[in-house]
């Protein structure tokens, strides 16, 4: 277990799991205290990181593209104060981190996590029934209906057409911008046949009577957490089709190990019994080669859970 606790908040790691609780500090953004505790399954996780600063320094972990549904919606948009992913390191727990990082990476190395997108989300997305207010309307989303309301901001156009309702199924997709500069951002659900189109034109936010238009306060980052909700209840943008050609690449038509990836062929795999410990030691990176290819073959099915840990045993040995 590697744990690590700030005033930014607590990440802790069990092996299979990194839980991230925000903090009660006030510097805490009000999108992660209202998101809450996140739970990111060790198949999600890309890669972690320390960054250290003249003042403390930052956790980074860094997700699978597509793993996440709050991150598919809102891509690199999301600054540092509001993204869940981040936790500011106070000075003098730099070597805390380090060990955090450490167990991390180890963890994704043993166990062969691929660090490439998925086509499936990880995360189940922000908790349902949700309602977030903002710009110039409040969204309430209860997992199969979307609700528009408008207030005394809203553009006369768009409000005489009294609140919008939009049922789940009836969507095409969502797409959520922060304002940015003079520019306003956005919250805009794209009704089927719509066009949902990326870079497509579109009607201004301003008298879309399915959007919401955001003016860069406080509370436009908790319309991310609606798109998000949503998106995760949408198909993925990268499912593959319900029947379709195999698309593993490996020519061999066999399925495929987590996460998509191509399942090992057998007549290239080497022999699973780690080799006899030379009198001098073994070089560092050809143990870590050897633990990789121990992963693959228990993916693909040659060595059991059994032979497994004890071949890892074996070869952790000899670090």
């Amino acid at each position: 277990m590697a744990e690590i606790t700030q005033r930014d908040g607590t990440w802790t790691f069990d092996g299979e799991t990194v839980r991230i609780v925000p903090g009660h500090d006030k510097s805490v953004s009000l999108l992660r205290r209202t998101l809450g505790e996140l739970a990111v399954p060790l198949a999600a996780v890309a890669g972690v990181s320390h960054e250290p600063g003249r003042k403390g320094g930052r956790l980074r972990l860094r997700l699978r593209h597509g793993a996440d549904p709050l991150l598919q919606v809102t891509g690199s948009k999301l600054d540092g104060a509001n993204d869940p992913y981040q936790l500011a390191v106070e000075p003098g727990r730099a070597d805390l981190a380090g060990y955090f990082v450490d167990e991390v990476r180890n963890t994704l190395l043993l166990e062969q996590v691929p660090s490439g997108p998925t086509d499936r989300y990880l995360l189940p997305g922000p908790s349902v029934p949700l309602s977030a207010s903002a710009g110039d309307g409040t969204v309430s989303f209860d997992g199969e209906q979307i609700r528009l309301e408008w207030n005394w901001k809203t553009d006369e156009s768009k409000k005489s057409g009294g609140p919008r309702a939009l049922a789940l199924r009836d969507v095409e997709g969502v797409e959520w911008s922060p304002s940015a500069g003079l520019e306003n951002g956005y919250l805009r659900f794209l009704p089927k046949g719509s066009g949902a189109v990326a870079g497509g034109s579109r009607m201004p936010a301003k008298h879309d009577p399915y959007a919401v238009d955001l003016y860069g306060f406080r509370k436009d980052p908790l319309m991310a957490l609606a798109a998000a909700a949503v998106a995760a209840r949408l198909p993925h943008p990268a499912a593959p089709a319900a029947a379709g050609p195999d698309r593993s690449g490996d020519g061999a038509g066999g399925g495929a190990g987590t996460g998509g990836r191509p399942a090992v062929a057998l007549a290239k795999t080497p022999d699973p019994l780690p080799a006899p410990r030379s009198p001098g030691g073994e070089d560092h990176d050809a143990l870590l080669r050897r633990l990789r290819e121990l992963g693959e073959l228990r993916q693909a099915g040659v060595l059991t859970d059994e032979e497994f840990t004890a071949a890892k045993k074996a070869v952790l040995g000899r670090f």
